[in-house]
């Protein structure tokens, strides 16, 4: 092969990795490679996250089979209507949304044939990669305006969960989550990586615009409230706003201090 045919060629592939996206961007991508296995791969402080409440991983507290259950009870919806996104939100701050997402994430990805992605989308205060304890965090605002690579802004968990943190706050989270570009990008993201799980932490609901602005992108939401501390008005409005937006899931109640009864398990 000539020099001249051998330039074309390597050009032709260059051109071939980019996405372009509606404001003149492009991302690189891993043409029609395994991109899942080019993800960095993180490797997890045990004794960090069971300190912060991630039961999943270990699988050692009772509290797993809690997060199994509406794993299950998630999963059926998600594949009777061919379903692969979920946002997670809650009415205010401290609800244990990152926390109620984490787990959920961990949960799925026990599941052998459930390739699961977890995105930090609290964009104004994230918290995803801090709980898990990464050492490399990524921004994804610079994911989310394609000056980054899918490559360069999720980590890999072992073999079936990748995980989106970011770095730093960003001022106009609401402008950045529906722009031009997040959706042929989060598009690009699903053909790329083909997880059949994509969780999406988003930061509350009654906070500001965010998760409004960013529902058109999602297939599904769960609401995540706190007993003695979210009131049934901000459930009531929450609920309202996003079965406008999308479909609601359902309501899931966390720091209950009551649990069911014990059936000898």
């Amino acid at each position: 092969m000539d020099r001249i045919t051998q330039a074309a060629r390597e050009k032709l592939e260059r051109e071939s990795a980019l996405v372009t996206f509606p404001d003149g961007t492009m991302s690189h991508s891993a043409g029609n490679g395994e991109l899942w296995t080019k993800l960095p791969q993180m490797t997890l402080d045990r004794k960090r996250v069971a300190q912060r409440r991630i039961v999943t991983i270990d699988r050692t507290d009772k509290a797993t089979f809690t997060f199994d259950i509406l794993r299950t009870k998630i999963l059926k919806i998600m594949r009777q209507n061919n379903w692969t996104s979920i946002a997670i939100t809650s009415p205010t701050q401290g609800c244990g949304k990152t926390l109620v997402s984490i787990n959920l994430a961990f949960s799925f990805a026990n599941l052998k044939d459930c390739r699961t992605v977890l995105v930090d989308l609290d964009l104004r205060r994230p918290q995803v990669g801090n709980v898990l304890g990464a050492e490399k965090i990524y921004s994804m605002e610079r994911f989310l305006k394609g000056e980054a690579a899918i490559e360069e802004s999720l980590l890999r968990c072992g073999e079936n969960i990748a995980v989106g943190t970011n770095s730093h706050p960003v001022s106009y989270a609401a402008e950045l989550l529906q722009g031009p570009n997040t959706a042929p990008i989060l598009t690009n993201l699903k053909e790329k990586l083909k997880p059949d799980i994509l969780l999406f932490d988003l930061p509350p609901m009654l906070a500001n615009d965010d998760v409004i602005a960013f529902l058109p992108n999602v297939d599904c939401v769960i609401l995540v409230v706190a007993a003695e501390t979210s009131t049934l008005g901000e459930v009531d409005v929450c609920e309202r706003s996003l079965a406008q937006e999308t479909n609601v899931l359902g309501v899931v109640l966390n720091k209950c201090e009551h649990g069911p009864e014990k059936y000898g398990y």
